[in-house]
């Protein structure tokens, strides 16, 4: 069985809610469950990708800054 997760992430909150995202992140956060990072890398991937050259550079300097 081939499960393209990409599709299913984005199928699974497509209409969603801000808030609602918002809570499905902290969750998995919280809950350190590595079941929730595959879904968590695709969140990210979509926010990198549709992100102008400015906010990748925060983002890299955030997670920089953060591996310290």
């Amino acid at each position: 069985m081939n499960i393209d997760i990409r599709k299913h992430i984005i199928s699974n909150f497509k209409g969603s809610e801000t808030n609602e995202i918002k809570e499905s992140i902290e969750a998995s956060i919280k809950e350190k469950d590595e079941i929730t990072l595959p879904g968590l890398g695709v969140f990210f991937e979509l926010l990198w990708t549709n992100s102008d050259e400015n906010n990748k550079e925060y983002m890299l300097n955030t997670l920089k800054n953060s591996l310290k």
